[in-house]
Protein backbone atom coordinates (compact mmCIF):
# COMPACT_ATOMS: atom_id res chain seq x y z
CA UNK A 1 0.00 0.00 0.00
CA UNK A 2 1.61 3.68 -0.88
CA UNK A 3 0.08 6.06 2.08
CA UNK A 4 1.00 9.40 1.76
CA UNK A 5 0.27 12.12 3.96
CA UNK A 6 -2.00 15.22 3.65
CA UNK A 7 -1.60 18.65 5.78
CA UNK A 8 -1.54 22.48 5.59
CA UNK A 9 -0.58 25.24 7.20
CA UNK A 10 -1.05 29.22 7.56
CA UNK A 11 2.60 30.36 7.09
CA UNK A 12 5.57 28.99 4.67
CA UNK A 13 7.46 28.30 8.43
CA UNK A 14 4.76 26.28 9.40
CA UNK A 15 4.30 23.84 6.38
CA UNK A 16 8.31 23.86 5.79
CA UNK A 17 8.07 22.46 9.65
CA UNK A 18 5.55 19.81 8.74
CA UNK A 19 7.12 18.48 5.60
CA UNK A 20 9.99 18.59 7.46
CA UNK A 21 8.19 16.10 10.11
CA UNK A 22 6.80 14.15 6.96
CA UNK A 23 10.05 13.66 5.74
CA UNK A 24 11.62 12.19 9.14
CA UNK A 25 8.59 10.21 9.36
CA UNK A 26 9.53 8.23 6.20
CA UNK A 27 6.34 9.83 3.74
CA UNK A 28 7.50 9.80 0.58
CA UNK A 29 4.83 12.44 -0.47
CA UNK A 30 3.42 15.42 1.22
CA UNK A 31 0.16 17.07 0.09
CA UNK A 32 -1.54 20.04 0.29
CA UNK A 33 -4.42 22.33 -0.72
CA UNK A 34 -5.37 25.68 -2.40
CA UNK A 35 -8.06 26.72 -0.55
CA UNK A 36 -7.92 30.20 1.21
CA UNK A 37 -4.78 30.34 3.11
CA UNK A 38 -0.70 30.10 1.48
CA UNK A 39 -0.72 29.88 -2.44
CA UNK A 40 0.14 25.90 -2.31
CA UNK A 41 2.85 26.12 -4.98
CA UNK A 42 4.32 29.20 -4.25
CA UNK A 43 5.06 27.79 -0.62
CA UNK A 44 6.36 24.42 -2.32
CA UNK A 45 9.06 26.42 -3.81
CA UNK A 46 10.34 27.54 -0.33
CA UNK A 47 9.51 23.76 1.21
CA UNK A 48 11.21 21.94 -1.58
CA UNK A 49 14.35 24.28 -0.97
CA UNK A 50 14.25 23.55 2.64
CA UNK A 51 13.18 19.75 2.67
CA UNK A 52 15.02 17.14 0.41
CA UNK A 53 13.57 13.65 -0.04
CA UNK A 54 10.49 13.93 -0.34
CA UNK A 55 8.04 14.92 -3.18
CA UNK A 56 5.39 17.68 -2.48
CA UNK A 57 1.69 17.69 -4.08
CA UNK A 58 -1.16 20.10 -4.85
CA UNK A 59 -4.22 18.63 -3.56
CA UNK A 60 -5.56 20.97 -5.77
CA UNK A 61 -5.36 24.11 -7.54
CA UNK A 62 -8.24 25.44 -8.86
CA UNK A 63 -8.27 26.12 -13.32
CA UNK A 64 -10.86 28.80 -13.54
CA UNK A 65 -8.12 31.73 -11.71
CA UNK A 66 -5.35 30.69 -13.05
CA UNK A 67 -4.93 30.45 -16.86
CA UNK A 68 -3.46 27.35 -18.03
CA UNK A 69 -0.33 28.81 -19.66
CA UNK A 70 0.63 30.76 -16.06
CA UNK A 71 -0.29 27.51 -14.51
CA UNK A 72 2.43 26.16 -16.41
CA UNK A 73 4.96 28.94 -16.32
CA UNK A 74 4.30 28.51 -12.05
CA UNK A 75 4.66 24.77 -12.54
CA UNK A 76 8.08 24.43 -14.18
CA UNK A 77 9.57 27.13 -12.03
CA UNK A 78 8.82 25.60 -9.05
CA UNK A 79 9.08 22.13 -10.09
CA UNK A 80 13.07 23.43 -11.55
CA UNK A 81 13.59 24.91 -8.00
CA UNK A 82 12.94 21.79 -5.74
CA UNK A 83 14.20 18.90 -8.60
CA UNK A 84 11.66 18.01 -10.34
CA UNK A 85 9.56 16.93 -7.12
CA UNK A 86 6.23 18.63 -8.10
CA UNK A 87 2.85 16.58 -8.37
CA UNK A 88 0.42 19.07 -9.85
CA UNK A 89 -2.65 18.40 -8.52
CA UNK A 90 -5.63 20.40 -10.27
CA UNK A 91 -9.42 20.78 -10.11
CA UNK A 92 -12.57 22.71 -10.66
CA UNK A 93 -13.54 23.98 -7.29
CA UNK A 94 -16.96 23.75 -6.99
CA UNK A 95 -19.80 26.51 -7.94
CA UNK A 96 -20.39 28.22 -4.54
CA UNK A 97 -16.85 29.18 -4.31
CA UNK A 98 -16.30 30.04 -8.17
CA UNK A 99 -18.86 32.23 -8.42
CA UNK A 100 -19.55 33.19 -4.58
CA UNK A 101 -15.84 34.17 -3.83
CA UNK A 102 -14.61 34.89 -7.36
CA UNK A 103 -17.43 35.51 -9.00
CA UNK A 104 -16.96 33.60 -12.00
CA UNK A 105 -19.64 31.71 -13.61
CA UNK A 106 -19.18 27.94 -13.11
CA UNK A 107 -20.32 27.33 -16.65
CA UNK A 108 -19.89 23.96 -18.80
CA UNK A 109 -17.04 23.06 -15.96
CA UNK A 110 -16.49 19.72 -18.17
CA UNK A 111 -16.19 21.72 -21.31
CA UNK A 112 -13.53 24.10 -19.02
CA UNK A 113 -11.19 21.11 -18.28
CA UNK A 114 -10.87 20.04 -21.46
CA UNK A 115 -10.08 22.72 -22.92
CA UNK A 116 -7.59 23.82 -19.50
CA UNK A 117 -6.21 20.46 -20.59
CA UNK A 118 -5.32 20.91 -24.18
CA UNK A 119 -3.69 23.85 -22.86
CA UNK A 120 -1.80 22.90 -20.14
CA UNK A 121 -0.15 19.37 -20.93
CA UNK A 122 1.56 20.25 -23.67
CA UNK A 123 3.33 23.43 -21.60
CA UNK A 124 4.67 20.92 -18.77
CA UNK A 125 6.20 18.27 -21.87
CA UNK A 126 8.01 20.92 -22.86
CA UNK A 127 5.66 21.48 -26.68
CA UNK A 128 3.98 24.85 -28.08
CA UNK A 129 0.20 24.60 -26.96
CA UNK A 130 -1.70 25.89 -29.75
CA UNK A 131 -5.78 25.20 -28.86
CA UNK A 132 -9.04 27.71 -29.51
CA UNK A 133 -11.47 26.00 -27.60
CA UNK A 134 -14.91 27.51 -26.59
CA UNK A 135 -13.90 28.30 -22.46
CA UNK A 136 -10.33 28.39 -23.03
CA UNK A 137 -7.74 29.02 -25.23
CA UNK A 138 -3.83 29.36 -25.65
CA UNK A 139 -1.25 29.77 -28.13
CA UNK A 140 2.21 29.81 -26.60
CA UNK A 141 5.39 28.21 -26.23
CA UNK A 142 7.01 28.08 -23.06
CA UNK A 143 11.04 28.86 -23.09
CA UNK A 144 11.35 27.49 -19.55
CA UNK A 145 11.98 23.61 -18.66
CA UNK A 146 11.21 21.01 -16.10
CA UNK A 147 11.32 17.56 -15.64
CA UNK A 148 7.26 17.09 -16.32
CA UNK A 149 5.24 17.23 -13.09
CA UNK A 150 2.43 14.22 -13.46
CA UNK A 151 -0.90 15.87 -13.14
CA UNK A 152 -3.64 14.85 -11.39
CA UNK A 153 -7.39 15.93 -12.16
CA UNK A 154 -9.91 16.57 -9.35
CA UNK A 155 -12.40 14.15 -10.53
CA UNK A 156 -15.58 12.28 -9.49
CA UNK A 157 -18.42 11.93 -11.78
CA UNK A 158 -18.02 9.78 -15.46
CA UNK A 159 -17.13 12.71 -17.67
CA UNK A 160 -14.28 14.18 -15.60
CA UNK A 161 -12.98 10.57 -14.85
CA UNK A 162 -12.93 10.27 -18.89
CA UNK A 163 -10.78 13.66 -18.94
CA UNK A 164 -8.42 12.62 -16.25
CA UNK A 165 -8.06 9.32 -18.21
CA UNK A 166 -7.59 10.79 -21.36
CA UNK A 167 -5.18 13.54 -20.90
CA UNK A 168 -3.53 13.34 -17.25
CA UNK A 169 -1.28 11.08 -15.56
CA UNK A 170 -4.67 10.04 -13.31
CA UNK A 171 -7.02 11.69 -10.72
CA UNK A 172 -7.15 12.24 -6.99
CA UNK A 173 -10.43 11.92 -5.26
CA UNK A 174 -12.10 13.01 -2.12
CA UNK A 175 -15.15 11.95 -0.54
CA UNK A 176 -15.31 8.62 -2.67
CA UNK A 177 -15.78 5.57 -0.87
CA UNK A 178 -13.89 1.79 -1.53
CA UNK A 179 -17.38 0.82 -3.72
CA UNK A 180 -16.97 3.73 -5.83
CA UNK A 181 -13.18 3.61 -5.92
CA UNK A 182 -13.79 -0.15 -7.74
CA UNK A 183 -17.44 -0.02 -9.20
CA UNK A 184 -16.60 3.77 -11.12
CA UNK A 185 -13.72 5.31 -10.71
CA UNK A 186 -10.64 2.94 -11.14
CA UNK A 187 -12.76 1.40 -14.18
CA UNK A 188 -13.47 4.46 -15.78
CA UNK A 189 -10.37 6.15 -15.45
CA UNK A 190 -8.35 3.00 -16.78
CA UNK A 191 -10.70 2.72 -19.70
CA UNK A 192 -10.23 6.22 -21.19
CA UNK A 193 -6.06 5.64 -20.72
CA UNK A 194 -6.41 2.63 -22.57
CA UNK A 195 -8.67 4.03 -25.51
CA UNK A 196 -6.52 7.18 -25.69
CA UNK A 197 -3.20 4.61 -25.76
CA UNK A 198 -1.84 6.53 -22.41
CA UNK A 199 0.31 4.89 -19.76
CA UNK A 200 -2.07 3.15 -16.64
CA UNK A 201 -3.18 6.01 -15.14
CA UNK A 202 -3.18 6.59 -11.29
CA UNK A 203 -5.84 6.77 -8.85
CA UNK A 204 -5.22 8.77 -5.75
CA UNK A 205 -7.66 8.48 -3.10
CA UNK A 206 -7.79 11.04 -0.37
CA UNK A 207 -9.82 9.95 2.66
CA UNK A 208 -10.10 11.28 7.03
CA UNK A 209 -8.42 9.64 9.13
CA UNK A 210 -8.18 9.48 12.94
CA UNK A 211 -6.23 7.19 15.85
CA UNK A 212 -8.70 7.33 18.48
CA UNK A 213 -10.10 5.44 21.03
CA UNK A 214 -13.53 7.12 21.27
CA UNK A 215 -15.24 6.52 17.78
CA UNK A 216 -18.52 8.47 18.81
CA UNK A 217 -16.45 11.24 19.56
CA UNK A 218 -14.41 11.13 16.67
CA UNK A 219 -17.12 10.50 14.49
CA UNK A 220 -18.51 13.80 16.09
CA UNK A 221 -16.15 15.77 14.77
CA UNK A 222 -15.66 14.47 11.57
CA UNK A 223 -19.40 15.29 11.08
CA UNK A 224 -18.51 18.94 12.32
CA UNK A 225 -15.32 19.36 10.03
CA UNK A 226 -16.46 17.99 7.28
CA UNK A 227 -19.93 19.40 6.77
CA UNK A 228 -19.91 21.06 3.71
CA UNK A 229 -18.91 18.16 1.72
CA UNK A 230 -21.84 16.66 2.79
CA UNK A 231 -24.43 19.45 0.91
CA UNK A 232 -21.91 19.97 -2.17
CA UNK A 233 -23.75 17.99 -5.15
CA UNK A 234 -20.69 16.34 -6.18
CA UNK A 235 -19.95 14.59 -2.66
CA UNK A 236 -23.28 14.26 -2.17
CA UNK A 237 -23.71 11.90 -4.84
CA UNK A 238 -20.60 10.35 -3.73
CA UNK A 239 -21.43 9.62 -0.76
CA UNK A 240 -25.10 8.59 -2.11
CA UNK A 241 -23.43 5.95 -3.77
CA UNK A 242 -21.57 4.78 -0.76
CA UNK A 243 -24.97 4.22 0.97
CA UNK A 244 -23.46 6.75 3.99
CA UNK A 245 -25.56 9.37 5.59
CA UNK A 246 -22.27 11.86 6.29
CA UNK A 247 -18.99 12.66 6.05
CA UNK A 248 -18.66 10.90 9.33
CA UNK A 249 -19.90 7.50 8.15
CA UNK A 250 -16.74 7.55 5.69
CA UNK A 251 -13.95 9.04 8.00
CA UNK A 252 -11.94 6.23 9.16
CA UNK A 253 -10.85 6.45 12.96
CA UNK A 254 -10.49 3.62 15.53
CA UNK A 255 -7.99 2.21 17.14
CA UNK A 256 -4.59 0.77 15.11
CA UNK A 257 -6.31 -2.08 13.46
CA UNK A 258 -9.54 -0.30 12.74
CA UNK A 259 -7.50 2.35 11.21
CA UNK A 260 -5.18 0.08 9.35
CA UNK A 261 -7.79 -2.12 8.31
CA UNK A 262 -9.85 0.81 6.60
CA UNK A 263 -6.75 2.14 4.38
CA UNK A 264 -6.59 -1.08 3.14
CA UNK A 265 -10.34 -1.12 1.65
CA UNK A 266 -9.29 1.74 -0.19
CA UNK A 267 -6.14 0.15 -1.16
CA UNK A 268 -7.97 -3.04 -1.87
CA UNK A 269 -10.19 -1.31 -4.19
CA UNK A 270 -7.84 -0.24 -6.73
CA UNK A 271 -6.17 2.69 -5.39
CA UNK A 272 -2.67 3.63 -6.56
CA UNK A 273 -1.88 5.47 -3.39
CA UNK A 274 -4.11 6.24 -0.07
CA UNK A 275 -3.52 9.96 1.17
CA UNK A 276 -4.41 10.36 4.88
CA UNK A 277 -6.24 13.23 6.20
CA UNK A 278 -5.35 13.63 9.88
CA UNK A 279 -8.00 15.46 11.91
CA UNK A 280 -8.67 16.21 15.34
CA UNK A 281 -6.55 17.99 18.02
CA UNK A 282 -2.64 18.82 17.23
CA UNK A 283 -2.10 15.86 19.87
CA UNK A 284 -4.62 13.50 18.15
CA UNK A 285 -3.15 14.32 14.60
CA UNK A 286 0.12 13.53 15.77
CA UNK A 287 -0.61 10.67 17.40
CA UNK A 288 -2.37 9.71 13.94
CA UNK A 289 0.70 10.65 11.85
CA UNK A 290 2.85 8.88 14.00
CA UNK A 291 1.12 5.25 13.52
CA UNK A 292 0.46 6.54 9.74
CA UNK A 293 4.30 6.84 9.48
CA UNK A 294 4.30 2.90 10.85
CA UNK A 295 2.32 1.88 7.89
CA UNK A 296 3.91 4.37 5.01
Amino acid sequence: MQLDVFGFATSVDGLVEDVAAAAAQGFSRFWTPQIRDLDALTAFAVVGREVPDIRLGTNVVPTWVRHPTMLAQQAITVNQAIGGRLDLGIGLSHKPVVEGFWGIPFERPVRHMSDYLKVLMPLLNGEPASHTGEMVSGRMELGIRADPAPVFVAALGEQMLKLAGRYADGTTTWMTGPVTLETLTGPTLRAAAADADRPEPQLLAAVPVLLTNDVEAARARAAKDYEIYGVLPSYRTMLDREGLDGPADLAIVGDEAAVEAGLRRFDAAGATTVIANPFGTDAEVARTREFLASLA
